[in-house]
């Protein structure tokens, strides 16, 4: 029997135990990595150098796109150094660290922004008179504030709890990446419903935001329905869609990767229903967007001949 202080490193779900397998995870890793850093690096220098898309949709969608970086940066390199170099490894710190980022960027920030975003196309679907005093710069930046701020706080609370507990059923975690469910079952101590209090706390939180987000779509999908031109119905359906698209990727992966019955729980389904949340759907976000905003992919084709010309 061991305690927290005395784990130096903790291991992590291996990918793969053939070696073939092991590069092909690598591979395939690197290439959904590439692909998010260019289009979401993309998205974001596309918003900032194109001044007509300083608008509070493009803001937030920017802040977005930072979130979905954080996210991809948080789990994958690592899965790639272990997949690579056929070890299991994460440091006790980097475990820790891990823990923290990803409850901050993909859990808290991303939750956030999106319920942000999905106010930002209720008032310019149903109140567009008010679009410009309840959105105007200030209050989009004090939003995206707040968002950062609350994951910030959330994050840290979480982190803090789980690494003070005592952890005494070894250092092997059912996971890729540090993930506070699989740490919990770690913990020798019944101080983890503490913890488990705290999950509670959120998942209620996270509710508060799901309701919240339909009753505005249903608000706004009436309000669309009840414009004239078939054009005008187009324009709204095309701002609305990617954001609802995006939206759903990520409420029903993570909630079903977290949620589902132990009766159809499997270490392989896990594992492919925690790389569809955690990596495919940041990856996935940029072109959800870029499909349908004809001003996003048409700013973005600008920035990318721009660069190809200098060049």
């Amino acid at each position: 029997m061991s305690n927290s202080s005395s784990i130096s490193h903790f291991l992590l779900l291996a990918l793969a135990d053939r070696r073939q397998l092991q590069l092909l995870h690598f591979c395939l890793f690197l290439g959904i990595s590439l692909a998010a850093l260019l289009g979401n690096g993309l998205i974001i220098s596309a918003v900032a150098c194109g001044h007509h898309l300083h608008t509070p949709m493009f803001f937030f969608l920017l802040n977005l796109a930072l979130t979905d970086l954080g996210s991809i940066l948080t789990t994958v390199p690592k899965a790639m150094h272990n997949s690579l170099w056929d070890t299991r490894n994460i440091s006790y710190k980097g475990c820790a660290a891990q823990v923290f980022l990803i409850a901050f960027f993909f859990l808290a920030s991303e939750l956030s922004l999106l319920t942000i975003m999905c106010y930002d196309r209720y008032v310019s679907i149903c109140k567009p008179l008010h679009y410009g005093t309840l959105l105007g710069s200030r209050a989009c930046a004090h939003m995206a504030a707040a968002a950062w701020a609350s994951a910030f706080l959330y994050s840290l609370l979480h982190t803090a709890n789980t690494f003070s507990l005592p952890l005494c059923h070894g250092n092997a975690l059912g996971q890729f990446f540090c993930e506070i469910p699989h740490i919990l079952k770690l913990s020798c101590s019944k101080s983890y419903l503490r913890e488990l209090g705290l999950l509670a706390v959120s998942a209620c939180l996270a509710f508060g935001c799901f309701m919240f987000i339909v009753f505005s779509y249903v608000q706004i999908f009436r309000a669309v329905l009840r414009i004239p031109s078939e054009q005008g119905r187009h324009k709204a359906f095309s701002t609305c869609l990617p954001h609802l698209a995006v939206l759903s990727l990520f409420l029903s992966t993570s909630i079903f990767a977290h949620l589902k019955p132990p009766s159809i729980s499997s270490p392989s389904l896990d594992l492919a229903l925690s790389v569809l949340y955690s990596v495919v759907a940041p990856a996935l976000n940029p072109l959800i967007y870029s499909l349908r905003n004809q001003e996003l992919k048409a700013a973005v084709w600008r920035l990318m001949t721009g660069w190809f010309q200098e060049h």
